[in-house]
């Protein structure tokens, strides 16, 4: 298959949509890998920014970002008409909460609509964006058919949950392994060769469905956990009990538990107060 072949000698050009802390590194990360990687933000200063060498997220230098611009391997835009040159599109956006605490999907509707626009046989979607079971499938799909094309047959659509941790220089895109889930097994297959090529593990699913549950697991165990050592704390201060002493004992079992510890609570971009 001539995309898998061009996946495999990194000769593949990739647009991301969406610099921000998700999709900025992950740019930098296919660029350093040998990819041509066009990055589109609607945000006129993020792109100028990125332009003249600098970056806006800790996780990634502006020397690292220099390197890139300056060896033809990434370019900033705010437009999409990068998007029908590309072989591989990811989707990168946010997804935050709405005033009545629903998941606000427009932005990946509008993403969507622009790679609908540009869409060709051959090219391969990915979705990032951590969303609900069923967003792949029920929302982006459709709106890509739309263009009369099918997909597992004429262009490629997959899911592959974000997982950066902002700030943590240990784990990175490089080294966290990566879920992914096509809509069909050959869209799982490409999406999988893609990452490959610059996470060192990959780890493909069943589904996309599959794919976006196990993203919602993850952040539901953290908030559970982190809500439950809160309400902990509040009942050790009334028993006058050290809560820092009672994790501290109970991490010494080896098996069947994770410390977490008091704090101001949790919120974040995909992660909701």
């Amino acid at each position: 298959m001539a995309l898998e072949s061009k996946l495999k000698r990194h000769t593949a050009r990739v647009a991301v949509i969406g610099l921000g802390y998700v999709g900025l590194p992950q740019a930098m990360a296919m660029a350093d890998a040998g990819f041509h990687v066009t990055g589109i933000d609607l945000d006129g200063e993020r792109v100028a920014s990125l332009r003249a060498g600098h970056s806006y997220v800790a996780d990634v230098s502006p020397s690292r970002v220099r390197g890139a611009v300056r060896a033809g391997r990434f370019e900033a835009r705010t437009d999409f008409a990068p998007l029908s040159a590309a072989d591989v599109i990811t989707i990168c956006v946010p997804t935050p909460l709405s005033k009545t605490k629903d998941p606000d999907v427009s932005y990946i509707r509008a993403a969507t609509a622009e790679v609908a626009r540009a869409l060709r046989h051959g090219q391969l979607v990915i979705l990032e964006s951590t969303t609900y079971p069923g967003t792949t499938e029920e929302m982006i799909k459709p709106a890509l058919e739309a263009t009369g094309l099918v997909a597992g047959r004429d262009f490629f659509l997959a899911f592959s949950p974000e997982r950066i941790d902002p700030g943590n220089r240990r784990h990175t895109v490089h080294n966290t392994p990566k879920l992914v889930g096509g809509l069909t097994p050959r869209c799982t297959r490409l999406a999988t060769t893609f990452y490959r090529q610059f996470v060192e593990r990959v780890v493909p699913v069943s589904s996309s469905q599959t794919a976006e549950m196990a993203k919602l697991l993850e952040n539901m165990f953290r908030s559970v956990n982190i809500a439950l050592v809160n309400e902990l704390a509040k009942m050790c201060d009334v028993l006058g009990i050290d809560v820092w002493e009672v994790i501290e004992a109970a991490a010494t079992k080896p098996f069947g538990f994770m410390p977490f510890y008091p704090g101001p609570g949790l919120g974040g971009h995909c992660i909701p107060v």
